[in-house]
């Protein structure tokens, strides 16, 4: 396994890590989930991610119980939460102190650790000042419940918005994003965040490295019927990805697919190899229903010394979807 330091901060991620949205406590049994968290800790992945949104909190509970039967140093493994739909009534949603207080109160409690290494905003909340998000934040900090916080989602302004403001009143101040990354969804990250990353050192924790399955190949030629995209509350996942933008996607994941086999890997590997190059990334968030799709993408780590420029730029050709930055 590789290691890297997140952001600035002295925190080192594994290069890989392992995320629980859609599967814990909604798509896959817990003695999967248990066994999916065994594997990755015993292959070197020390970065587990979760958030309050996840099943309504189940998914913090069963990551929490697999947690505590486990017994791992506290030191040797990172876990997430996020911040922001926590329930349907007006103050159990958004970034106010009050929800964002409560929230940490009760990820400690589902996942049974005393405290939570990152803390994520899980999008902008524009019905609470910034400034009231940030001090919430500084609080939690000072008061040991969590060592690390960010934001996922949020646009470049908004990030900017939030560190000057903590620099301004020496506050924490956040130099972490988690936003979508991948072959099809890279404007934000490439273009949108470019001078973040050497102007505050902002990390990256990427999640849907593999496009919510297109890039895995498997719907290259049908839709399977054990996806999530036949989950309950997954149609809007299911439109976006398979609509008209998604069925080009799924044309290019054919080539690509073939491009891998030339490579002797899989398209799974090498989309996540392709994320691993960026220097800017700093961990790819995966995910799994079962245990052979983690072990599969472990080996994801050996492909990224097979993308030379020359097969970057067979990719690139494939997805013809580079950014263009701004003419200023």
């Amino acid at each position: 396994m590789e290691y890297r330091r997140l952001g600035k901060s002295g925190l080192q991620v594994s290069a890989l890590s392992f995320g629980s949205w859609v599967t814990f406590g909604h798509q896959i049994e817990n003695n999967v989930a248990e066994e999916c968290m065994k594997v990755a800790y015993d292959n070197g992945i020390n970065f587990f991610d979760n958030a309050e949104a996840y099943a309504g909190g189940k998914s913090e509970i069963v990551m929490g119980n697999i947690l505590k039967k486990m017994n791992w140093d506290r030191s040797t493994y990172v876990v997430s939460s996020k911040v922001f739909w926590g329930g349907k009534l007006p103050n159990q949603t958004g970034l106010s102190k009050k929800h964002i207080v409560e929230a940490c109160n009760n990820a400690l409690k589902r996942l049974q650790v005393d405290y939570l290494d990152l803390y994520f905003c899980h999008r902008p909340d524009k019905n609470t000042p910034i400034e009231e998000t940030v001090r919430a934040m500084d609080t939690l900090i000072q008061q040991g419940k969590i060592l690390y916080w960010g934001t996922s989602e949020w646009s470049a302004q908004e990030i900017m918005e939030a560190y000057a403001i903590a620099r301004q009143y020496g506050l924490t101040p956040s130099t972490m994003e988690q936003p979508q990354y991948n072959m099809f969804h890279r404007e934000k990250f490439e273009v949108e965040f470019n001078k973040l990353y050497s102007e505050i050192g902002l990390g990256t924790t990427i999640w849907s490295p593999l496009a919510s399955g297109i890039l895995t190949g498997k719907y290259n030629n049908e839709i399977p019927k054990d996806t999530r995209f036949e989950l309950a509350n997954m149609d809007w996942l299911k439109k976006e990805a398979l609509g008209e933008d998604g069925r080009k996607n799924i044309d290019k994941a054919k080539k690509l697919t073939l491009l891998a086999n030339e490579l002797s890997t899989n398209l799974p590997r090498l989309a996540l190899a392709w994320c691993l190059k960026n220097k800017n990334v700093s961990t790819v968030i995966t995910g799994a229903s079962k245990v052979e799709q983690l072990k599969d993408n472990l080996q994801a780590l050996d492909v990224v010394e097979k993308l030379t420029d020359d097969v970057l730029l067979k990719i690139e050709t494939i997805l013809n979807n580079k950014p263009k930055f701004p003419a200023y």
